[in-house]
């Protein structure tokens, strides 16, 4: 009997051991799957981030690689635009103009002419650059601003200056540099002096500065006012000096919707406020705040003001001044709008403008200076805040996976369980029992938990049809809200921004070559590349077929559809005099690829303006075999590039295409209905002499063809396609001399897109 009974208890005994040690095991296994699902999703992030997000790495011109400058604010990314007009009333942008300066880079000029690169490369680091006031001496324009300093996080006034009406700046320096926050830097002449009034708000009265050293050096002059007012500005009229601000700081006043006047027989005070104050204490979107210098036009006397309501400084107003006087002001708003694009937040001001100055010159055209910005203020918070808050959710996805699984699974342990595990508890390792309300609760709840009716088990059984599903579930909405997170928190605003070329932004014309079957793929094209910052125009050759009406096509730019008499792939590159820009890029209309891609290829063209400069390298050897991509990679370097996606001189590049010398190889071209992109590439080469022709620049991941979705791809048989370009390469070696003893290697550039 004894026998028999330690018998069975060292049974028991080894029972309880397997039992403990497939429980470990169990365990072990389920928080490897916990983990494994962390891991697996920042997988997905860091996947998801690589491969929509190409990094801004080269952008040497943009923002020095030393500077502070250029970094994402809080308050926004304004910038400063100009526009010429007759009148105040008919400004139309730089671009518009089309105002040339080759030694720039900029062909032509193209708004915005002042950014926060313009001072970051000139040694002064800026986050952005608002708030412009012009005075004039002469033909010579000065430019004062404030800038935002991203190291002590505050503005300081800075100036600029021009001697081509506007077109190109030349940053001076920091003006006012204090220990307080400064903007609005009111400029104006007195009595033979230079005075600037710039809100100090934060220190809580209104200064008045005098010019020592015009326009470097400043003195402060007086307090004219202890008021924390904000954007005032002074205007002349009938005698009488009249000062325009907000005061914020008054009990029950409206931030951005209150106006205060003040009236004197000199800027210099003493300053006595209008009996009707306040003007203004209501609605943001009313105008009452400031957004520039008052100006007379035409005897009529006009006030800038800024409209609030939707976010700050959303958009500019202006308001005829019908009746002021010490007893009373009246205005009444008239109807003000700058050429607006249609390019939303691409648009340096697509999202928002909210200060505008104007000055007339001596020419007699006027000149109108204005900020915008791409996003709105607080974006940068908002964004970090949905994008932290999806990634919370996402691990929360997790955590309730791993819940539901450990439910389905028994995951919680026995010991954890209250009375009616009592006795049984034998897993000294798990035991839980300390005194304590919290651990009497824990185990209340892990006893209920293990109760949990089989049918819900079921329901999350991942053996089962429906436990699939719901878990499958989890997973996507988990994966979702990762890339979602991902998105907010390193995406950026969405904004696509164009690359400065010494300090200065240009616009090109983009050209694509279909016919009727490929309608389809020229809509989606048009709305897509329209949109990018520094497309001008759309032109579309059309070589076959009815052509389709303008308004068929959803455009942010102008289209002109230019119909060919002949189908002809030379028609790609015939001259065209009604094209405005230098730059032409030649661009298939089934190739999508970001708007970022293409500013950076226009960057690296306006370096180089004498070469081809493209997005699909290739590398011809002795044999004369036409080969794809992989074959330059393995030989590490390139001599050619495809003019299905290049950016080229359009007098250069045309005139040469459509010269006497080129006329066998375009015949050529007409009798093999293919390589005109492969002729382009030998005369360029021939033309370089022994210099570089072709530049490279590497397309991001998400470069699609869609012709493979149309079912309309020209050259569908790569086999015979190849065929063909292999014999235009030997004939054109003929003709203008052989590219194999031509070879550029991958990343020869410092901007790093050309690996």
């Amino acid at each position: 009997m004894e026998e028999t009974t330690e018998n069975v208890a060292s049974a028991a005994s080894g029972h309880n051991k397997h039992h403990h040690r497939y429980r470990y095991r169990s365990s072990g296994r389920r928080f490897l799957f916990f983990a494994s699902c962390f891991g697996f999703y920042a997988l997905v992030a860091v996947t998801y981030a690589w491969f929509v997000f190409s990094p801004h790495i080269g952008r040497t011109d943009h923002v020095s690689s030393s500077s502070l400058g250029c970094r994402e604010d809080n308050e926004g990314s304004w910038s400063i635009g100009v526009f010429y007009g007759d009148s105040p009333f008919s400004l139309k942008p730089i671009e518009s103009i089309n105002v040339w300066r080759n030694e720039s880079g900029a062909w032509p000029v193209s708004n915005p002419v002042l950014t926060c690169a313009s001072l970051t490369n000139s040694g002064l680091p800026s986050n952005f650059v608002a708030d412009p006031f012009l005075y004039v001496q002469g033909d010579t324009l000065y430019l004062f601003f404030e800038t935002k300093n991203p190291i002590t996080m505050q503005g300081d006034i800075g100036v600029a200056k021009s001697i081509d009406k506007g077109a190109t700046w030349e940053t001076l320096g920091i003006v006012l540099d204090e220990a307080w926050h400064l903007s609005f830097p009111f400029v104006f002449n007195y009595n033979g002096e230079i005075y600037m009034m710039p809100e100090s708000n934060e220190l809580g009265q209104l200064n008045l500065y005098r010019a020592v050293n015009f326009p470097l050096s400043w003195k402060l002059e007086k307090v004219i006012m202890k008021k924390p007012l904000v954007d005032s500005t002074i205007i002349h009229h009938e005698g009488i000096y009249w000062l325009f601000g907000s005061d914020h700081s008054s009990f029950g006043t409206k931030k951005n919707g209150q106006l205060e006047i003040w009236y004197s027989n000199s800027p210099l005070g003493t300053w006595k406020p209008h009996k009707m104050n306040p003007i203004y204490n209501g609605k943001r979107s009313v105008g009452a705040r400031n957004g520039g210098r008052a100006f007379l036009h035409d005897g009529n006397l006009y006030r800038v003001g800024q409209d609030c309501g939707e976010n700050y400084g959303k958009r500019i107003r202006i308001f005829k001044v019908e009746v002021i006087s010490k007893e009373e002001y009246r205005e009444v708003e008239v109807p003000f709008s700058l050429e607006a694009s249609d390019k939303g937040k691409n648009s340096w001001n697509g999202v928002r403008e909210h200060h505008f100055d104007v000055k007339q010159l001596s020419s007699g055209e006027f000149i109108g200076l204005v900020d915008g910005d791409r996003v709105t203020s607080g974006d940068l918070f908002h964004r970090v805040i949905l994008g932290y808050a999806s990634l919370v959710a996402a691990i929360s996805v997790v955590v309730l996976l791993g819940f539901l699984l450990g439910v389905v699974n028994c995951i919680v342990p026995s010991t954890w369980c209250m009375n009616y595990y009592a006795g049984k508890r034998t897993d000294a390792l798990l035991n839980l029992e300390t005194a304590g309300l919290f651990s009497e609760k824990l185990r209340r709840i892990c006893s209920r938990l293990n109760r949990v009716p089989p049918f819900l088990r079921g329901f999350v059984k991942p053996n089962s049809s429906m436990g699939k599903f719901t878990l499958g579930v989890i997973v996507l909405v988990g994966l979702f809200l990762t890339c979602v997170g991902i998105r907010y928190i390193y995406g950026g605003s969405g904004a696509v921004e164009p690359y400065p070329f010494k300090g200065h932004l240009s616009q090109f014309t983009l050209a694509t070559m279909t016919y009727d079957a490929r309608l389809w793929n020229l809509k989606m094209y048009v709305k897509r590349y329209s949109r990018c910052p520094s497309v001008k125009e759309i032109v579309v050759i059309w070589n076959k077929g009815p052509p389709p009406q303008l308004s068929e096509l959803d455009s942010a730019v102008p289209v002109r559809i230019r119909v060919q008499k002949q189908n002809s792939l030379n028609n790609r590159f015939e001259i065209d005099p009604l094209i405005k820009t230098r730059a032409v890029l030649e661009l298939d209309d089934d190739i999508m690829m970001p708007c970022d891609d293409i500013e950076k290829g226009f960057r690296v063209w306006r370096e180089h303006p004498e070469r081809l400069v493209g997005f699909y390298p290739r590398f011809v050897d002795q044999t004369m075999t036409y080969s794809a991509e992989k074959f330059a990679r393995s030989h590490k370097g390139y001599n050619m590039i495809l003019t299905g996606a290049a950016f080229m001189d359009v007098r250069f590049a045309f005139d040469m295409y459509q010269s006497e010398k080129a006329k066998l190889g375009r015949e050529f071209v007409n009798e093999q209905f293919n390589c005109e992109d492969i002729l382009l590439n030998f005369l360029y080469a021939n033309a370089s002499g022994s210099g570089k022709a072709v530049e490279y620049v590497r397309p991001s991941l998400t470069t699609i063809d869609t012709s493979k979705f149309s079912g309309v791809a020209i050259s569908g048989n790569t086999n015979q396609h190849y065929k063909k370009r292999s014999k235009c390469l030997r004939r054109f070696s003929d003709l203008y001399g052989s590219l194999a003893d031509r070879r550029w290697e991958f990343g020869g550039r410092k901007d790093g897109w050309d690996l």
